[in-house]
């Protein structure tokens, strides 16, 4: 087994309970971390044998771009998919943050983590 990191994806994203968030938008970030058997890839050298980070990539950038209300939903949209299109993931984690939210102070950012495993 193996892990794999993708961190600080960056996206600007329109998610959030208010009408404002929809029309204004805001910055988030994502970290993924998924585990693999990576014996084989780490043998072939063969981008085919291991678990594609620019798939990863794509997937998040995907499901941020459909507004929601919840980080809940959007990680767990990010979660499915993974499972569902890469079949060589065993398990999978996702940090949604939300940077800078609007929620009447000087924050920096609110997080929600959540994982899955086949």
């Amino acid at each position: 087994m193996g892990i794999i990191k993708v961190k600080n994806i960056r996206v600007y994203a329109y998610h959030g309970c208010l009408l404002e968030e929809g029309k204004i938008g805001s910055d988030y970030q994502v970290d993924l971390s998924v585990k693999a058997n990576l014996k084989k890839s780490a043998e072939t050298d063969e981008l085919d044998d291991t678990v594609d980070y620019v798939h990863l990539n794509r997937i998040i950038k995907e499901e941020m771009a459909i507004r929601t209300k919840l980080l809940e939903t959007i990680a767990s949209k990010i979660l499915d998919r993974i499972l569902f299109e890469i079949p060589l993931v065993s398990s999978v984690k996702v940090k949604v943050s939300k940077l800078n939210p609007p929620i009447g102070g000087n924050v920096e950012m609110v997080s929600i983590v959540m994982k899955r495993k086949r």
